[in-house]
């Protein structure tokens, strides 16, 4: 029986990075690639994650990046996240991506993602991690919503998985 251990507030494990676009970071719209933006929101979740449980941790899923609003060539981006809700061995982890007009001082909310990580032992194995105590309006808000989101991911897994089933059944020839 896996055991969960004791809580840590969410702003214990909040991270930020900030970082300037230059040109070899955007499109042909000279804004930023989405893929980049992905990547940036992937890798401070995991140190959100990490900073959680002092664990090493992989990421199980995201539910979606919203891509809100585009982020300029020259602007800064701006990413925060922190652990919102936690299950026995996994983290629900938020991020928030904000551009800033570093000319105008205006900013600008651009993206947001909930990733799901899973802390691993010394043997690769699931490990228990600590609850999660929200302190702020924004943690609590998000940590009451926590359940309705991982029921959807449950239920997406599912679908998932039975979709890989019928897919791996299936020659290339077979339409």
């Amino acid at each position: 029986m896996i055991e969960q251990q004791a809580s840590k507030r969410a702003s214990e494990s909040r991270a930020v990075k900030a970082s300037i676009v230059l040109p070899p970071d955007t499109n042909n719209h000279r804004t930023m690639f989405g893929g980049k933006v992905m990547a940036y929101i992937d890798d401070i979740a995991a140190i959100s994650a990490m900073r959680h449980c002092r664990k090493r941790v992989v990421t199980a899923s995201t539910d979606s990046v919203d891509f809100l609003n585009p982020i300029k060539e020259g602007d800064s981006i701006c990413l925060e996240s922190y652990v919102t809700w936690t299950h026995k061995t996994s983290m629900e982890v938020f991020v928030k991506v904000t551009a800033e007009d570093l000319l105008t001082g205006h900013r600008l909310l651009c993206a947001t993602s909930f990733l799901t990580f899973v802390a691993l032992d010394d043997d690769n194995r699931p490990t228990p991690v600590p609850h999660v105590t929200p302190e702020t309006s924004e943690e609590k808000r998000l940590y009451e919503s926590a359940p309705s989101r991982a029921e959807a991911r449950r239920a997406r897994r599912e679908e998932r998985k039975k979709l890989a089933e019928e897919f791996s059944q299936k020659k290339p020839w077979d339409r």
